[in-house]
C-alpha cells in the first residue's frame, strides 16, 4: 500500500476551495487504497471543529495550532513535514505555503514530490514572494495545474513535469428539476463574496438585465466578506430589490437554491494582487443538476464551461454580451440544461482521482 502524505494550506471544516480539494484527493486516494496523511492547519480558535470533522475520516489528520506569533507556526509546519517526509512514500502539496514546503522537501529527500498549482499562488505580482514560489514549484517531481489557464500562467517556468488535472466534483444525489419554471429567471453565484468571485460584475449588469427580464432575481450564496461593498453598489443602481444575500449556507440549502436556479452566473475577474479563478468547481456543481451556466473568459473558468453547449463564456464587464448570453440560453433551456448535466459527469471525483493516481504512480 502506497503511503502518501498531503500537505494542504486549507483543510475543512472550515471554508476554502483548496481545502475542499484537497479532503477529496484524501478521501478518494483512501478509495483507492492509498494510506494517507494530512498534514494542516488548526484554524478554529479551540479546534473542537476540526476534532469533530477528522474523527469521521478514513485516511489520518495532523493539524498545526496557528499561533499568534505565526513564524512559529510556520516553523511547526516545517518540522512536522520533514518528521512525516520520512515515514511516507509519496508527498503532494497544495496551496502556496505548502508549495514552499514541498521545495524545501526536495533539498533533502528523493522522494517524489507533487504540487497541485491552482492559480491565485502563482500569479501575484512580481515580489519576492513569487521568486520564492518559482523556486520551490520547479524543485518539484511533477506539477499539476487545475486547468489549462492555470497551466498558461506557469508556462515559462521551465518545469520538469507538468500536467493538467481539472478539480473534481462531489454533488449528494439531487435530481434535475425537469419541471422548473423559467419565469421569473433565477441567477445564483455560489462562493465567497469577493472581488474575484465577481459578484459585483453580475450586479453592474442587473440593470440591463432587469429591462430584458424585469422580474430577474439574483441570489448571492456564500460567505458574506465584501458584503459591505455590494450592499452599496445595489443601492447605487437601484436594484437591491432584485438581489438576495443568503450567506453560509448548509450543502441541502445550496443544493435547492440550485434547483430552483435558472442559470449559474460566476462573472470571476483577476484582481490587482493576482488573485485568479483557477477553475469553477461551482459551476459543474449547478450543471449536475441541469443549470447552464454563464462565466468569465481569460481564468479557469473557461475549463468548467464548455462554450455553447453547458453555457456560455463572455467578458465579464461586458453587459451586452451578458444579457444576449442569457437570451441564448433562455430561448434553447432544455438543450443547454441536458448538456450542462452530460458534461459535468467527466468532472466527477471517481473520474477525476484516477487521473491523479496515474501520476502519483508514474
Amino acid at each position: 500500500m502506497t503511503k502518501l502524505l498531503l500537505i494542504t494550506s486549507e483543510f475543512p471544516p472550515q471554508p476554502g476551495g483548496i481545502g475542499a480539494h484537497a479532503h477529496n484527493l484524501a478521501k478518494f486516494l483512501t478509495k483507492n487504497n492509498f494510506e494517507v496523511t494530512v498534514l494542516t492547519d488548526m484554524r478554529s480558535a479551540l479546534g473542537q471543529e476540526e476534532r469533530n470533522f477528522d474523527f469521521k475520516q478514513a485516511y489520518k489528520v495532523k493539524r498545526i495550532p496557528r499561533k499568534k506569533f505565526m513564524l512559529l507556526t510556520y516553523l511547526k509546519r516545517i518540522y512536522s513535514a520533514v518528521a512525516l517526509c520520512n515515514k511516507n512514500d509519496v508527498i503532494l502539496v497544495s496551496g502556496k505555503f505548502s508549495l514552499w514546503i514541498g521545495g524545501l522537501l526536495s533539498l533533502i529527500s528523493s522522494k517524489k514530490i507533487i504540487g497541485v498549482v491552482h492559480g491565485s499562488e502563482v500569479a501575484m505580482p512580481a515580489s519576492f514572494r513569487k521568486v520564492c514560489t518559482k523556486w520551490c514549484v520547479r524543485q518539484l517531481t511533477v506539477v499539476i495545474a487545475v486547468s489549462k489557464y492555470t497551466k498558461s500562467l506557469i508556462a515559462d517556468w521551465d518545469l520538469a513535469h507538468i500536467e493538467v488535472i481539472p478539480n473534481g466534483f462531489s454533488l449528494a444525489s439531487a435530481p434535475v428539476n425537469g419541471n422548473k419554471s423559467l419565469k421569473p429567471i433565477r441567477l445564483i453565484t455560489v462562493g465567497n463574496v469577493t472581488e474575484r468571485k465577481g459578484q459585483q460584475n453580475v450586479i453592474k449588469a442587473l440593470p440591463e438585465i432587469l429591462q430584458k427580464f424585469p422580474d430577474a432575481i439574483y441570489n448571492i450564496v456564500g460567505i458574506p466578506t465584501e458584503i459591505e461593498n455590494l450592499l452599496h453598489l445595489t443601492k447605487k443602481l437601484n436594484v437591491e430589490h432584485a438581489v438576495i444575500f443568503h450567506g453560509k449556507v448548509s450543502e441541502e440549502e445550496k443544493i435547492k437554491l440550485l434547483q430552483e436556479s435558472t442559470v449559474f452566473i460566476m462573472l470571476s475577474q483577476t484582481t490587482a494582487t493576482g488573485d485568479v479563478e483557477g477553475f469553477g468547481i461551482a459551476i459543474l456543481e449547478a450543471n449536475s443538476v441541469g443549470v447552464p451556466a454563464i462565466g468569465s473568459k481569460n481564468c479557469g473558468i473557461e475549463d468548467a464551461i464548455s462554450h455553447n453547449n453547458s453555457g456560455i463564456l463572455v467578458d465579464y464587464y461586458n453587459s451586452k454580451a451578458i444579457v444576449i448570453a442569457l437570451q441564448t440560453i433562455i430561448k434553447e433551456y432544455d438543450a443547454y440544461s441536458n448538456c450542462a448535466v452530460t458534461w459535468s459527469k467527466q468532472f466527477v471525483w471517481d473520474s477525476v482521482i484516477k487521473d491523479y493516481i496515474k501520476v502519483v504512480q508514474l
